[in-house]
């Protein structure tokens, strides 16, 4: 399995590694039981993200990550997942506003991409819960964020 880092953004100063992003993807398709395939990240500005917004979801602002899962024909059986393509400005302001961590909340991004990739959603209050639950879980288990479990 490999992923595939784009990077189009001017702020080439990236604290992190192409690494630790393909690791959050290995993790997060390990835990759920996903079998292992190709996918690309995508690391974008405002305005990248913001058109993508309002071509694919009518939202015409930028935000945080969009996945887009791949459509393919499965009698080629090209072993793709999709694409995760996040907003590294937007990443970096809300990891201030709510006191994160960047690698910490630019990890949740890979994550929450990841899982929508695997079909995972939060279009309702069940689906949400399920989710956000899976997200902590995860980020816990790779030591991301705190465990209140172990204190």
């Amino acid at each position: 399995m490999a992923v595939n880092l784009q990077i189009a953004v001017e702020d080439t100063d990236l604290t992190v590694s192409d690494e630790r992003i393909e690791f959050w993807v290995n993790e997060t398709l390990k835990i759920i039981s996903q079998p292992q395939k190709d996918l690309t990240v995508r690391l974008v500005e405002e305005s990248e993200i913001k058109q993508l917004n309002r071509d694919y979801r009518n939202k015409d602002k930028p935000t945080n990550v969009l996945s887009f899962p791949f459509e393919g024909v499965p009698e080629v059986g090209y072993e793709y997942l999709g694409d995760i393509v996040v907003c590294m400005d937007v990443v970096r302001s809300e990891s201030v506003q709510q006191d994160k961590a960047f690698e910490s909340h630019f990890a949740h991004m890979i994550i929450h991409g990841t899982l929508h990739l695997c079909d995972y959603d939060h279009q309702t209050d069940d689906e949400a819960e399920v989710m956000e639950s899976l997200e902590n879980t995860l980020l816990k288990q790779m030591r991301l964020v705190p465990d209140s479990s172990q204190s």
